[in-house]
């Protein structure tokens, strides 16, 4: 692994740590040590194992979408090689606005050659139908739990419709992007977003697009499943109704912090103590703790793993800033054309 990407990922993981920990001292200060402390202790670790496995159902899930959607693109990537790239690209969920997840179209095209504009499309894809599936599966308790808050995830879904009606229209979408052309900066990569439409377009067709969301659904059921056996353990009688609720929402409203850090643990803690009776938050801070622990902190170390072989699978040459320069030189083409 290059020196400045484990220089880079060593400052976001101390960074993510950091901020962990402040977290969990606020919900320590509000619930209090002792009570959190206490839930700590008496939680059946037996139900950790489960809920671990859950997690890998996820993650085995979500690779299989990408692993899919670059099929549909006629991107042949090793699938051993592919499943090394894409646990790496867990432990990049705390880089600054995520950007590090453009590490694996940029080993696809190290391995492959494939320029990155055609595999994007398939990390967005893979991300988009993660959101909806999360927002789905929030959408479906909402009502009973939040009422006031339906708009929270109404505007997502609307947004989201949108822009795959979009998608689905080649004469709109090829207008619009006749009249990006025209602008300054974004006409010297127009044939480039041309190529990334085309590929989004295949990858949020039809078929494609309904099997990747029911795989999305499944995998991230599986996580709010792990968040109701967390209760279990710590011997709270939640429902898994209100379970898959506050994992979701949660989720969803940390979905724009890298990891959801501070949102997505707030949202757990706070919300718990709102919407299970009788649950005080020394429990709830408990509970967050565990899941983010077992779902987040999981992925980060075995993203951390993977990163040193996907380094030694492409000879020790692995640097972020080659993504960059990948997209630099497209613009620079693209002047010169």
């Amino acid at each position: 692994m290059s020196a400045r990407l484990v220089v880079r990922f060593r400052r976001w993981v101390v960074g993510a740590i950091a901020v962990g920990a402040l977290l969990f001292l606020a919900g320590s200060i509000w619930a209090g040590f002792d009570e959190v402390s206490a839930a700590l202790q008496h939680f059946q670790w037996l139900y950790f194992l489960p809920v671990l496995m859950l997690t890998l159902v996820n993650y085995g899930l979500r690779f299989g979408k990408w692993h899919y959607l670059l099929g549909r693109l006629g991107v042949h990537m090793p699938l051993g090689d592919d499943l090394w790239n894409f646990a790496a690209g867990l432990a990049m969920v705390i880089s600054p606005g995520k950007a590090g997840e453009l590490l694996k179209p940029y080993v696809v095209r190290e391995r492959t050659g494939t320029p990155m504009a055609r595999t994007i499309p398939a990390l967005i894809t893979e991300r988009l139908t993660d959101g909806i599936a999360m927002l789905i599966l929030a959408g479906l308790s909402v009502t009973t739990y939040a009422g006031d808050k339906v708009h929270y995830l109404a505007i997502p879904l609307v947004l989201v419709a949108g822009g795959l009606g979009v998608l689905s229209s080649k004469t709109l979408s090829m207008a619009i992007l006749g009249l990006a052309e025209k602008l300054p900066v974004v006409g010297r990569i127009a044939h480039k977003l041309e190529e990334m439409y085309l590929a989004m377009r295949t990858c949020v067709a039809p078929v494609p697009l309904l099997l990747t969301l029911l795989a999305s659904l499944v995998a991230w059921f599986a996580e709010c499943i792990g968040y109701w056996l967390v209760f279990k353990g710590l011997g709270v009688p939640a429902s898994l109704d209100v379970s898959v609720f506050l994992y979701a929402f949660a989720t969803v409203a940390g979905g724009a912090m890298p990891g959801g850090l501070g949102v997505a643990d707030g949202a757990l803690a706070g919300g718990a103590v709102a919407l299970i009776p009788g649950l005080d938050q020394g429990n709830a801070v408990a509970a967050a703790l565990l899941i983010r622990t077992a779902t987040l902190w999981f992925g980060v170390g075995l993203g951390a793993i993977a990163l040193f072989r996907v380094s030694a699978m492409l000879g020790g040459d692995l640097d972020l800033d080659h993504a960059k320069e990948e997209v630099e030189e497209e613009q620079a083409e693209a002047k010169q054309d």
